[in-house]
């Protein structure tokens, strides 16, 4: 009986290793349920800034290191090419006009905290959705989708109200206004002209007075009081705005509160790695989901002493250096609390790089590689093709490479199915679950089509014909590059979506960028014989799209992008709005 209960036994350990051995593979094994997520989105970087994407003179080893152990993406593309609605694409997993999230005119991104524009309250982020199934959440660094609606307290576009228990960092954006050693940025032109025709009027009112006290002008002095009152006001309802700037736009808030009016960039950087390290540190217990929206590589490129003069790119690659290094330290953090297995990172950038960004022989914008164009372009491949990578030691396998079209918009649904949550039933996601593409399961992507806005007038779209390999991309619009051949619009600093600075093209111009990436030779019938065949599909495809766009509000009009001072966060009594609680502690 000893025999036979020893050949049992036998038995059973054969067939429990043979079972063991018949397993599949790791990346195949169910997915740990609830994993900790940290996103880390750039600001402006372009995809030909990062080592792992193919540049060899500014490093970034610990970026290149997620790619070496994980899944790098090679057409990981953004909803917009600007960082108030590709943001709004990547919070909802939706295309941002379906938001009311993308320009209808020129003012293509939110310009004031103190506007009543903002990622509406009725849209669903992933945040909230990661929240609603137990998580902690947490937001740190720039926000940029807006503060208030209808008064200074409301916080109705605030983080924390679309799924963040923790905000620390800018409700705004990094703008070179917020270094008083920097020339100003944001709206140069328009507040050139301000003050020209503030100095006009008054030149014209002194002449007028001057002329009056001479006996050569016959006029009212009641006449000449109007018009200097007239001058007064037209000079402080634009100074009050444009002249305080750094303290309307640069602060920084802790939750509902803020605590630096105007913010000390000094030591921004090392806050901002602080409360990131802090905030895992404090829910190593629980699932979470930290947000790093760098401030980095935005103007007015805030580096460090530590980091200054120490790449072979100037400002530039010093500020994409130290946020490589800034990458490095929260992924020490969670090696440190033992949670490198549980919790998938990713890294991203916002849109492309912005290639006009220079004061005289400075070059403070990034590259964007082989890619035509850059930040602002809602066409061209460098606007919107930035870094996709992402790393999850034993369920994504590492080293892996994929060259499928995904966008940043796949986000919302990946992390909403690893939380286990569900995805809102009562509006479109465009967004698709890269799960199985990463664990590759599946050898393509989803997307069939990609539809490439600039605001809100359609200036391009891609194919992905699986069946062929083909990726066709048409080209409806174009923006006009000056000086010609430059490869930007550096006459005006940023390309425009409409009106004289675009051409229109009919029929589109059509790149297969499988086969020509930098979308260098335009294909026509001539070249291409399945060339109208394409223009149809993707002519039908695209009012199949259009067929699912709804009329929503408009967060970027005139009117909800303009300062306006009840709404203004302020840290006093407005408008003596100043306070420094960090520099107090």
């Amino acid at each position: 009986s000893s025999f036979l209960l020893l050949c049992f036994r036998t038995s059973l350990v054969t067939l429990l290793i043979f079972g063991l051995l018949l397993q599949p593979p790791l990346t195949q094994l169910s997915v740990i349920t609830q994993p900790n997520i940290v996103l880390f989105m750039a600001d402006d970087l372009g995809i030909g800034d990062v080592g792992c994407y193919g540049n060899d003179t500014i490093r970034t080893p610990s970026i290149d290191r997620l790619a070496k152990e994980g899944v790098k993406l090679t057409q990981h593309i953004s909803a917009a090419p600007l960082c108030t609605p590709s943001r709004a694409a990547f919070l909802t997993g939706r295309y941002p006009l379906r938001s009311g999230m993308d320009a209808i005119n020129d003012y293509r991104v939110l310009f004031w905290n103190g506007g009543s524009g903002g990622l509406p309250p009725n849209e669903t982020t992933f945040a909230k959705i990661l929240q609603q199934q137990g998580y902690s959440t947490g937001l740190i660094g720039k926000w940029h989708q807006g503060v208030n609606c209808e008064s200074r307290n409301d916080h109705c576009h605030h983080p924390l109200n679309h799924g963040f228990d923790y905000f620390y960092g800018m409700p705004f954006t990094l703008i070179s206004d917020c270094q008083p050693t920097e020339p100003p940025e944001m709206d140069r032109a328009f507040r050139r002209k301000l003050w020209l025709y503030t100095q006009t009027i008054c030149l014209v009112t002194l002449t007028t007075a001057l002329g009056k006290l001479m006996g050569l002008i016959s006029v009212r002095w009641k006449t000449l009081a109007c018009l200097a009152g007239f001058n007064l006001l037209f000079f402080v309802s634009w100074f009050s705005s444009y002249g305080f700037v750094r303290y309307w736009n640069c602060i920084m808030m802790r939750n509902h509160e803020v605590t630096e009016q105007p913010m000390v960039t000094d030591r921004t950087t090392s806050l901002i790695l602080r409360e990131s390290v802090s905030f895992i540190e404090r829910n190593k217990h629980k699932p979470f989901l930290l947000f790093l929206s760098f401030l980095h590589t935005h103007t007015p490129l805030l580096t460090t002493e530590k980091f200054l003069g120490r790449s072979r790119h100037g400002l530039y690659g010093d500020n994409v250096e130290e946020m490589d290094w800034m990458v490095g330290q929260v992924l020490d953090a969670i090696d440190k609390e033992g949670l490198k297995n549980t919790t998938l990172v990713y890294f991203t950038s916002d849109h492309g790089g912005w290639l006009e960004r220079q004061e005289g022989e400075r070059q403070l914008g990034g590259w964007n590689g082989i890619y035509r164009g850059g930040k602002a372009m809602g066409g061209w491949e460098g606007g919107i093709r930035v870094p996709g990578i992402f790393r999850w030691p034993g369920v994504l396998p590492a080293g892996t490479v994929i060259d499928e079209p995904t966008s940043l918009m796949d986000i919302y649904p990946t992390v909403v199915h690893l939380a286990g949550g569900v995805l809102p039933q009562d509006r479109v996601i465009d967004g698709r679950d890269l799960m199985p593409l990463l664990q590759g399961v599946v050898e393509h992507s989803e997307h069939e089509f990609l539809f490439h806005y600039c605001g809100v007038h359609l200036h391009a779209v891609r194919w992905h014909q699986k069946d062929s390999g083909a990726i066709w991309k048409a080209h409806y619009m174009t923006p006009i590059f000056r000086p010609p051949g430059a490869g930007g619009c550096y006459d005006r600093g940023f390309c425009p979506c409409f009106g004289e600075g675009v051409t229109h093209h009919d029929p589109p111009l059509l790149f297969d960028l499988s086969r020509d990436p930098s979308e260098a030779k335009p294909l026509s019938a001539d070249t291409e014989p399945h060339f109208d065949t394409v223009i149809r599909r993707i002519r039908r495809a695209t009012e199949e799209h259009r067929r699912t766009l709804t009329p929503v509000p408009e967060q970027l009009s005139g009117y909800n992008v303009m300062w306006k001072p009840w709404l203004q966060p302020c840290c006093g009594t407005f408008p003596f709005c100043w306070c420094d609680k960090e520099g107090d502690n």
